[in-house]
């Protein structure tokens, strides 16, 4: 049996929600492409990452107002980081870029929308965002937006509103990849019924595990796997189990989606939110709360991407395949950017 480690090296790894935008632009613009060199370059090259979704998450206090404002300075930040990292990184537009990228040892950038609340009602942004390189999007957060409802409003049973089935099918046209993880469940249902081309969840786990509304049902699970998709399983510990925070309660989110949506359509969406605090929160006396959980409620050893050797160490402890294995870290995330990503809908 190969080495963990040397298996974890050989395999395409991919993350897709990796808020580390957030902190990038919390810097002064002179700093950004040095940040993230500094910062978080080391940590991705210590976790092994080959693929990188960067979100562009807005944060409350530019909600409604300043949120294209800032969505636009977010993807300014990207672009900046790259052009300054270029011998190590590379955005990348579509799969060919990724296959370039991964072929000169580049980590390769995707950049994705995290509740899009800069366009509002105004679909026709999205091609404006599109021409700037964004290649995945979500509709909501927590909450309502002019497109959706977000999981934190399921009691309302809100699906996608007019201008969000509006969004959806603009999103196809382009190429863009619709993201389901936040969506509230009627939604992700509304989604899935009229989706088609394969949609990808970023960063949500399995509800069967742990009823939690920022979890997936097994319906979901199996309705994206139908539509060629992937369910990339989520790291933050409140979302796999309610006292035990271990990697191997993510393997067992893991296995089960496996289980449900077939082994080709299951991928790794780890959502460092303790990693991302700690750069963009001065020290105080006060703790950071995610919906009334500690921010530093993580799985130990995963606290950012330099720990994801232990995912591939604890999935062969776990008896997994090596192809199984390649597979989730990161094999099907690409095979799916590659075939969708940037391509305009057929026609």
């Amino acid at each position: 049996m190969t080495a963990p480690a040397e298996l974890h090296r050989r395999s395409v790894v991919a993350d897709t929600h990796n808020d580390l935008l957030c902190a990038v632009v919390a810097r002064p613009v002179e700093r950004w492409a040095a940040f993230f060199r500094e910062q978080w370059l080391p940590q991705l090259r210590a976790g092994g990452v080959d693929l990188q979704t960067l979100p562009v998450f807005i944060e409350d206090p530019y909600r409604p107002e300043g949120a294209l404002r800032r969505t636009l300075r977010m993807i300014e930040a990207a672009h900046r980081l790259a052009e300054g990292n270029a011998d190590e990184v590379a955005l990348c537009r579509d799969g060919t870029d990724i296959d370039d990228a991964l072929e000169r040892g580049r980590i390769a950038l995707v950049l994705a929308l995290e509740s899009a609340p800069g366009i509002g009602e105004d679909v026709e942004l999205l091609e404006t965002l599109f021409r700037l390189g964004v290649r995945v999007a979500s509709l909501a957060h927590f909450g309502r937006t002019a497109l959706a409802d977000g999981s934190g409003e399921d009691g309302t049973g809100g699906r996608l509103t007019k201008a969000g089935v509006a969004a959806l099918a603009e999103m196809e046209r382009l190429g863009m990849l619709f993201d389901v993880s936040h969506l509230g469940a009627a939604g992700v249902e509304h989604v899935l019924g009229l989706a088609s081309r394969p949609v990808i969840a970023t960063h949500s786990s399995a509800r069967a595990l742990l009823d939690h509304h920022r979890n997936l049902t097994d319906a979901h699970l199996r309705g994206i796997a139908a539509g060629g998709g992937v369910v990339c399983v989520n790291f933050f510990a409140p979302y796999l189990h309610a006292t035990d925070y271990s990697v191997d309660r993510l393997v067992d989110h893991l296995e089960h989606v496996v289980s449900v949506a077939g082994i080709d359509h299951v991928g790794l969406g780890p959502d460092f939110i303790k990693e991302v605090l700690a750069d963009t929160t001065p020290p105080c006396c006060e703790v950071a709360f995610v919906e009334g959980v500690p921010a530093d409620a993580y799985l130990p050893g995963l606290e950012g991407p330099a720990g994801l050797p232990l995912v591939t160490d604890a999935l062969l402890r776990r008896g997994w395949a090596e192809e199984d294995v390649v597979a989730v870290l990161g094999a099907n995330v690409r095979r799916l950017y590659t075939a969708e990503l940037g391509r305009p809908a057929r026609r």
